[in-house]
């Protein structure tokens, strides 16, 4: 006895990655996100490659392996791939507390994010 797949949310030409738990905020990754929205795969990647951004080699793995989800597991055609969707979420927050003068403590907030990114194939324009 196991449990009922469950329907598949993306459709046909669709394949998705996810990262969870990246060390960054979420307003930081998702300018990164933001880069690569709309754009071909092999574009986007050139954009991430060459990217002056810590997170952006993060974000390139993700988007590396959707379209290894994509060529793998759904047989699409990879030249022919776009990035559809590149959300980002909140992850948790560490809480830590940063020494200050008179024996106070102020509070830091080290913030983690989520990032899913969603690659399609594009139909050909005949």
């Amino acid at each position: 006895m196991s449990k009922q797949a469950r329907e598949r949310t993306l459709g046909d030409n669709e394949a998705k990655a996810e990262l969870r738990n990246i060390r960054t905020s979420p307003r930081k990754l998702n300018l990164v996100a933001q880069l690569i929205r709309g754009k071909a795969v092999g574009t986007a990647l050139a954009e991430l490659t060459f990217s002056k951004r810590r997170i952006a080699q993060d974000v390139k793995k993700a988007l590396q392996s959707a379209v290894a989800n994509a060529e793998n597991n759904h047989q699409l055609d990879v030249d022919r791939l776009v990035v559809k969707e590149a959300s980002v979420g909140k992850g948790l927050v560490m809480k830590r507390f940063h020494a200050r003068g008179r024996g106070r403590g102020a509070p830091v907030h080290k913030p983690f994010s989520h990032i899913t990114v969603i690659v399609a194939e594009r139909e050909e324009a005949n």
